[in-house]
């Protein structure tokens, strides 16, 4: 596998689906826990300023990127990434590659009515899939270590965490060992558009790194702040890297 990067304070591993699919395949084959996490442009703002958020990433066997301005901004600033590695992308490529190879999958996250939902969309699509729990991600936190331990004795060789973030990324980092999931990945959202909740931005506008412009449509109200500003802050972190760049190597 291509020797990781790092991007504006994050690690990076600049691979193809293909690759992370066989990594996977690595993690079950050999049953070490192997964490993943998805890297986008608020991901990459958020770090600047949240420390514990950064140190959950940096534990992460394999961080991919997650959205086209990552691709970009690594490629601008001289880092050959072949291309983004979408986080539901990657999912549902798994949820296929799972039920073609005999991997069991645990859920793990939304509201429990999504989550059934999900569920029921998953075994639709892929029929021969093992699916060895699920668990709604509205518990108190004073059962986490329950929830911990009733997927540890499932023996999934595959966890999806639907959690937001930071709330995933320190959920797998806290509870790597605990956990001894071949591979753990967070989905975010994901679970809501198996569910029919939330629709994906069309393929023309993920080509052309324009999902934050969909989602924003969608819920105005609410993706406003963190897209207006965290996206003139990503671009002006990339520019300052950028310069920061050129004028280190003119000196």
């Amino acid at each position: 596998m291509p020797s990781r990067i790092h991007l504006l304070g994050a690690p990076l591993d600049p691979i193809t689906l293909d690759d992370a699919v066989a990594r996977v395949d690595e993690a079950v084959a050999s049953r070490r826990p192997t964490l993943n996490a998805s890297l986008n442009a608020a991901k990459l703002v958020r770090i600047q300023t949240d420390s514990e958020l950064r140190r959950s990433i940096e534990l992460c066997d394999l961080v991919t990127a997650d959205g086209v301005p990552v691709v970009w901004a690594a490629r601008v600033l001289g880092h050959p990434v072949p291309g983004r590695v979408n986080g539901t992308d990657l999912m549902e490529l798994l949820f296929a590659h799972a039920a073609e190879r005999g991997y069991s999958v645990y859920l793990l996250g939304s509201e429990p009515g999504v989550l059934s939902r999900a569920r029921a969309e998953i075994e639709r699509r892929h029929p021969a899939i093992r699916i060895a729990g699920t668990q709604h991600g509205f518990f108190p936190p004073g059962e986490e270590s329950a929830v911990v331990e009733r997927i540890a004795a499932a023996r999934p060789d595959i966890l999806f965490v639907a959690l937001g973030t930071p709330q995933k990324e320190l959920f797998q980092a806290r509870h790597r060992d605990d956990l001894g999931v071949p591979f753990t990945m967070g989905v975010g959202g994901s679970f809501e558009v198996l569910a029919g909740v939330k629709r994906r931005a069309p393929r023309w506008a993920q080509r052309y790194g324009l999902e934050w412009a969909f989602r924003l449509a969608q819920e105005p109200r609410r993706l406003a702040g963190r897209y207006v500003v965290g996206n003139t802050r990503f671009v002006f972190l990339v520019g300052r890297e950028v310069l920061r760049t050129r004028l280190g190597t003119r000196s």
